[in-house]
Formats: structure tokens, C-alpha cells, sequence
């Protein structure tokens, strides 16, 4: 995959995650909107609920109707009736009756009584209870008192029924009851807003303004931009007057409505989110791979042209240069063939050896053995093999003995002075310390050819520091993905720590 495409994959997974924030933010604006609606429907509904209740309540106070039958229709309006005793109960300072309660209408015969607005329809409230007469019952009663009274003179007759309704005047409205009913409302609703009411009387507005020559303000404590507010649509209200309710916190009640969907929202975005991202990071990874393959077959062909090469060349020798008449040059030739394919063989098994740590199938045969004496046999080996670098040895143990496979402990130790020989400077320094449970092995050089950007792929495999088509150091990047391999089959770890002008790997190994 080349960079090119790589990029467009990119932004097209950047345009997909702003676009689906965008989304996911629209959708809750407006969420939150038809949500902020609902909650002042709510409210002037609790408002509404509250004058009704209000002046269902003081008509219950105010209003008065009954209906006379029979001999109370003359006798309920004498001196001392029914209906004085009534009306010695009206509170002309309030405006309304008062213990009513404490009357028993039931008990007074031919007054049936009807409070408030069911006095208003108190008609088909007595029609329920005394069954009308039809046309045709009507004239089977008239037959009946004919047949049964023959001298009854109907002419004379009188049919007497009659009803009074007494309402008094009272359009005042007390705006702190009607406070303590919305906020019962809105407790039963569970809405938590704080609120104020605004009562606008056209009539005591303008009788405020002959007297003052202004209109009443509005408290300044309720002016805030932050207030919502609706008008009461209730029908019990005075024409002429208007009540409004304005109430704020209403971003907490709001959000806590729609908590749920900003939750599941929010998700959403973040699944979308973490697959795209996922998704780019094996993208990335592919690309690696593809990378460290063609970096792979580059250095294979290299490190195998070389070898191949010689030997070509040594045979074509032999074979025509009659090279086999001189048996100083036969035998030279063969030494260099045989030189280059130990190469060959040396290369072969490294890459072998990878497929089996991969198959995890390696199987360690731990022993017994004595790790400064290994360490030292290998800094005596490099010291002879690189005498134009310097190798210090700080082991000031005179034996340790451990447990582990010192066939692998082995190849891992020389891989990583290897690697320190290959990239490192030109001072080496190895340091040997042992702990209670474990020991740690410090290989350093003043080297700084490794940043920090190649030190979380130094142990990958295959992985080797670009150096573009550059093959100045022989390898195929497997050496330091074995160390780290062979060291954690051992339950150890090894980790590389890069100062300024020191590069250090460390090494630690349980004792046993």
C-alpha cells in the first residue's frame, strides 16, 4: 500500500468520524429542542390543572344553586325558610359563603342543592335523580287524575317546580394559591424547575397608571434571559386578565430527560469511533507488513547474492582456470566455497529457527550453569573478534549459578552484543547484577544510532532502522526478536533504554 492511498484512507476515516460526531450532535440539539417543548407543554399543562383546581375550589365558595318542588317553592323564600338560613351564611368581606359545610341539605325536604359548577348544569344533575316524565306518561298521569277525581278541575292546577342559582361576584385571583398548586403539580410530575408567576389585570393596570403614570414592572430578579415562560389558557380565567408563568433550571430537567439518548448517542460515537480507528491501526499494521516484507526479500537476496557469488566464482575457477592441476588454489577455492556456505547454512538457520519460535513449539532443556563464566567466554570472543572496540566488564560476582537453556541464554547474550558491535560505538560496556529472586545482565555502548521512534519496533521481527536500499550492515532483523523471545520463555524480559549518548538493553532472568 503505498502513502498515497494510505492518505485517503485517512482523511476518508476522519471525514467519517466528523461527520458522524456532526450527526450524533444535531440529533441531540434537537432532542434537547422537542424535549424543551415538551417541558413547557408540561408546565402550562400544571398551570392550567391549577387555575381549574383554583376556581373549581372558589366556586365551590361562591356558587349556590337549588331547586324547589313541591310546598317549599312558596315556603323556602318566608321569613325564617330554608333559604334565609342560607344566605345568612354569605362572608360579604371574602366574597363567599361560609359553613356551608356544616348544613345538612339532605335532611330539608323539597330542596335538593347543587355547589359550585354543578350548579351550573344542576338541571340534569335532578334529572338523574328523579326521572323525567315523556309526553305519553304525561297524558296516562292526566287520565289517572281524571278517572280517579272526576270533580278535579285541571284548569286550576298547578304545577309547581322551580330553581335559584346565588353566585357571588368574586374574580379575584390569589396568586400564592395558585403557587402552592402548581408546585404540588409539578412535584407530582417530577419537574424540578424554580418558578415565578406574572398576573397582568388590564383594569387594575390602567387604574395603576392614573394613579402612578407608569405600568408595574416586572420583578428584576425574574428578567433573566434564562427564563422560560407560557400563558395559562384556562377558561375559568377573567377576560382581561392574563397569568404567565416563567421558570428556569430548565437545562437540568432537560438533560436529565434525555440523559438516556445522550448516553446511547455518545456510544455510538465512540464505537463508531474505536472500529475506525481499529480499522486504521491494521491498516497501518498491513502497511508495516508489506514494508518489512520487501525490506525482508531485499535483504535475503543480498545477503544470499554475496555468498552465492563467491562460490560461482570459485567453481568457474576451478573448473577453467585448471585449477585443479594446482592443488594450492583447488584447495583455497574450496575453503572460500566452504566459508560461504557455513554463510549460507548460518542464514538458513536463523530463519528456521524464527518458524519454530513462531510454531511454539521450542522446548528448553533448563540445566544448571554458571552465567559469569558464560559472560565472560563472550567478552574474551568479542575482544578477539573486534579489537578496534573497547569492551569493559563490570562483573564482580566470582559465580552465580542459574537455571535456564544455555544453548538459547546463549544466542540471545550474543545477539544483543552483536547488535551493539553492528550499531553501537565504539565503548561496550557489560555489568552483571544479581538480586534475590533474579539477576539483571546491563549491555550498554555510547552509541546513538537507535531514537525513540525505533525503540518500540526494535524487538518486532524482521524489523531493522531504515536506511533506505543501504545495506552497509549485514542482518535480517530476526536476532533481537529471538533475544526477546527466548528471554520471556524464560520468564524474564528485556528492555531497551536510550539516554542521550547511551544506549542500554536490560536484561533480567529468575534465578531458578
Amino acid at each position: 500500500m503505498n502513502d498515497k492511498r494510505y492518505s485517503w484512507i485517512l482523511y476518508t476515516i476522519v471525514v467519517v468520524i466528523v461527520a458522524t460526531i456532526s450527526i450524533q450532535v444535531y440529533w441531540n440539539y434537537k432532542n434537547y429542542q422537542t424535549n424543551k417543548q415538551q417541558l413547557i407543554n408540561d408546565v402550562q399543562a400544571s398551570l392550567d390543572k391549577a387555575v381549574d383546581d383554583y376556581y373549581a375550589a372558589l366556586a365551590e365558595r361562591t356558587t349556590f344553586g337549588f331547586i324547589l318542588e313541591g310546598d317549599q317553592q312558596k315556603k323556602a323564600f318566608e321569613d325564617g325558610g330554608e333559604l334565609e338560613k342560607i344566605l345568612k351564611n354569605i362572608d360579604e368581606s371574602n366574597k363567599e359563603f361560609t359553613n356551608l359545610d356544616s348544613l345538612d341539605t339532605n335532611t330539608i325536604e323539597g330542596i335538593t342543592v347543587f355547589r359550585g359548577f354543578k350548579a351550573d348544569s344542576m338541571s340534569e344533575a335532578h334529572d338523574k335523580t328523579h326521572s323525567p316524565l315523556s309526553i305519553d306518561q304525561f297524558k296516562i298521569k292526566i287520565d289517572s287524575l281524571k278517572s280517579n277525581n272526576k270533580d278535579v278541575n285541571l284548569k286550576n292546577a298547578e304545577f309547581l317546580t322551580s330553581k335559584v342559582m346565588i353566585s357571588i361576584k368574586n374574580d379575584t385571583l390569589d396568586v400564592k394559591a395558585v403557587e402552592e398548586l402548581i408546585a404540588k403539580e409539578l412535584e407530582r410530575k417530577s419537574i424540578n424547575v424554580d418558578f415565578y408567576l406574572d398576573y397582568k389585570d388590564i383594569e387594575r393596570d390602567v387604574n395603576y397608571f392614573k394613579v402612578n403614570g407608569s405600568l408595574p414592572e416586572l420583578d428584576p430578579n425574574h428578567m433573566s434571559d434564562n427564563y422560560l415562560q407560557t400563558d395559562t389558557k384556562s377558561r375559568f380565567l377573567p377576560k382581561g386578565t392574563f397569568l404567565t408563568i416563567l421558570f428556569t433550571n430548565t437545562t437540568k430537567v432537560i438533560l436529565y430527560r434525555i440523559l438516556g439518548g445522550i448516553l446511547i448517542s455518545t456510544l455510538l460515537v465512540l464505537a463508531v469511533i474505536s472500529s475506525l480507528f481499529y480499522l486504521l491501526k491494521i491498516i497501518k499494521h498491513q502497511k508495516q507488513l508489506a514494508e518489512v516484507k520487501n525490506d525482508l526479500i531485499s535483504n535475503i537476496t543480498h545477503e544470499f547474492k554475496t555468498p552465492i557469488a563467491t562460490i560461482s566464482a570459485a567453481i568457474e575457477s576451478i573448473s577453467n582456470f585448471n585449477g585443479i592441476d594446482d592443488k594450492e588454489k583447488t584447495k583455497k577455492y574450496l575453503n572460500m566455497s566452504s566459508t560461504q556456505l557455513g554463510k549460507l547454512n548460518t542464514m538458513v538457520e536463523k530463519l528456521l529457527e524464527t518458524a519454530t519460535l513462531d510454531s511454539n513449539n521450542l522446548d528448553l532443556n533448563k540445566e544448571n550453569f554458571d552465567i559469569t563464566s558464560l559472560l565472560d567466554a563472550l567478552v574474551s570472543k568479542y575482544k578477539i573478534q573486534f579489537p578496534k572496540k573497547t569492551f569493559n566488564s563490570n562483573i564482580q560476582l566470582k559465580s552465580l549459578i542459574v537455571n535456564a537453556d544455555i544453548f538459547h541464554v546463549e544466542n540471545a547474550l550474543n545477539n544483543i552484543l552483536d547488535n551493539a558491535v553492528k550499531y553501537g560505538g565504539n565503548l561496550i560496556s557489560i555489568e552483571l547484577k544479581a538480586q534475590k529472586t533474579n539477576f539483571v545482565i546491563l549491555v550498554s555502548d555510547n552509541g546513538n544510532s537507535l531514537t525513540n521512534e525505533n525503540k518500540h519496533q526494535i524487538f518486532d521481527k524482521f524489523y531493522r532502522v531504515p536506511k533506505g536500499n543501504t545495506h552497509d550492515v549485514k542482518g535480517f532483523g530476526i536476532g533481537l526478536y529471538y533475544t526477546k523471545t527466548i528471554i520471556e520463555k524464560h520468564d524474564g524480559s528485556v528492555v531497551l533504554d536510550l539516554n542521550k549518548n547511551l544506549t542500554t538493553f536490560k536484561i533480567t532472568l529468575p534465578n531458578g
